[in-house]
């Protein structure tokens, strides 16, 4: 038997994520990234005149990437700690260099410093995506920016809008999430090598109390990592508002992600808005005419999952004792890798629903025109009082009519009478109002200036970014 068949795997690796996603949390990103940084500490460590050779730091860079995870695992048995068997595995294929790997360092500066650069990769990674995503979305609306529908509020039908304008409502909160993902790529500190407590003390004897070389080792470490700042204050770990603040910037993405989807299956009952759907797609085991939403279902339910996870940094920064505790780190090794692969999950999912969908424009007319004499009113209710009638009493002659024309299903001809009738009014300017155009308002125009004010600069920024997607068949 396999052995994906009789042990649990991931439903993010067997179904949803990609592989570069996939990679950015695997033990060989991980514990390569320890390495890189031990090198990079004992490099650093050798400009400020530290006895530290080439042949060692040469001995570390031949062996960065052949890592005996079976020799760790043993160590691991052996000292309960993770950090201290890969030292001493590494130490094992670099004897020369054995005596100088991790000096001065607490294992913070790997682990911490390793969650950093995976987070800062796999955002960037995810952020290449979303401005994929933005671009299909806009291209949607623009294409849509004038075909005519209900809008809700409530879930209660409402005055017209378009279809394009209502996908600029999910496009402006995708647009929010991906600024606050630039902001947080471009303002994400280095932890640096802060010692046991945050004091630096180990290294400030290392340096013979030079504390001048304490800031040089620390810049010169971040920016070969590709960091532009350093957390000036820190206890042995970065303060955990940096995960907390992240995590909440991804949860902030999957609500926005859910509520698109939402709607998607809401239009999709009305046959308004369809998602591909496979030539051998079965829709229901027991139905055989069933065409459910399910990628936008599967958004949803991941979506649900990524924002339970966003309490979880909450609870950690919180519980933070002093200058650390060990609670937050089995908690950390979950939420924060699963989190990353909830929203690439989601923006996969996205682009294959976005490539897929397809608009029923007629079908979104007729629910239009069914609705279109009460919808009219609005309108009608301006006209009267511009003819200097009182809003209050017009307001009340046109709810009854709109009551009494539900209850006897009048037809739009015969409202049109009735209003004229009551209101003083006359037919011909009536009926200018009873045209879906007349009452999408500036919905078209909005459409246009939002992506070419907002969107265009946005997306001409990342033209470069052309990630690859996963093919999405399950």
């Amino acid at each position: 038997m396999a052995r994906s068949e009789k042990e649990y795997e991931s439903p993010f690796s067997a179904r949803y994520i990609s592989s570069e996603m996939s990679f950015l949390f695997s033990a060989q990103f991980k514990f390569g990234t320890f390495r890189r940084l031990w090198i990079a500490l004992a490099k650093a460590q050798q400009k400020l005149g530290l006895p530290i050779t080439d042949s060692q730091i040469a001995q570390m860079e031949a062996h960065v990437g052949q890592i005996d995870f079976a020799k760790a695992h043993e160590y691991e048995k052996k000292f309960r700690h993770d950090v201290m068997a890969h030292i001493h595995a590494f130490g094992d294929q670099c004897p020369d260099a054995k005596s100088i790997i991790h000096l001065g360092a607490t294992s913070s500066y790997v682990t911490d410093n390793t969650d950093l650069i995976q987070m800062k990769e796999a955002l960037k990674l995810l952020l290449n995506k979303l401005s994929q995503i933005i671009k299909l979305l806009a291209s949607f609306a623009e294409k849509e920016a004038a075909s005519p529908c209900l809008s809700y509020t409530h879930y209660q039908s409402a005055q017209p809008t378009t279809i394009g304008k209502r996908a600029c409502l999910w496009l402006q909160d995708f647009l929010m999430d991906a600024i606050e993902w630039e902001r947080h790529i471009q303002n994400l500190p280095f932890l640096g090598a802060k010692g046991a407590t945050g004091t630096q003390a180990s290294f400030l004897s290392l340096f013979n109390g030079d504390t001048a070389k304490l800031e040089r080792v620390e810049q010169t470490i971040s920016q070969e990592f590709g960091f532009s700042k350093v957390l000036p204050i820190a206890g042995q770990t970065y303060t955990r508002k940096l995960d907390l603040n992240l995590l909440n910037a991804l949860e902030s993405f999957a609500a926005s992600a859910h509520k698109m989807a939402t709607d998607i299956r809401l239009l999709s009952h009305e046959e308004e808005i369809q998602e591909g759907f496979g030539k051998d797609q079965v829709g229901s085991s027991a139905m055989p005419y069933k065409r459910n939403p399910i990628y936008s279902e599967r958004i949803c339910g991941i979506a649900r999952f990524v924002m339970s996870l966003a309490q979880n940094p909450a609870y950690t920064t919180a519980t933070q004792w002093f200058e650390r505790t060990l609670d937050d780190s089995s908690n950390r090794r979950l939420s924060i890798p699963e989190s990353f692969l909830g929203v690439d999950a989601i923006l996969n999912l996205l682009h294959h629903l976005l490539t897929n969908l397809s608009v029923d424009r007629g079908q979104a007319l007729d629910h239009l025109h069914q609705e279109l004499p009460f919808l009219a009113m609005e309108n009608i209710l301006m006209l009267a009082v511009k003819k200097g009638g009182s809003r209050q009493t017009a307001h009340e002659k046109l709810r009854q009519l709109a009551i009494s024309s539900k209850i006897e299903k009048l037809s739009t001809e015969s409202l049109i009478h009735q209003i004229e009738k009551t209101l003083d009014l006359k037919a011909d300017e009536l009926k200018a109002f009873f045209k879906p155009e007349a009452l999408y308002g500036a919905a078209p125009q909005q459409v246009h200036a939002f992506i070419k004010q907002e969107i265009a600069p946005f997306l001409a920024k990342h033209a470069k970014n052309a990630p690859s997607f996963p093919q999405t068949e399950i």
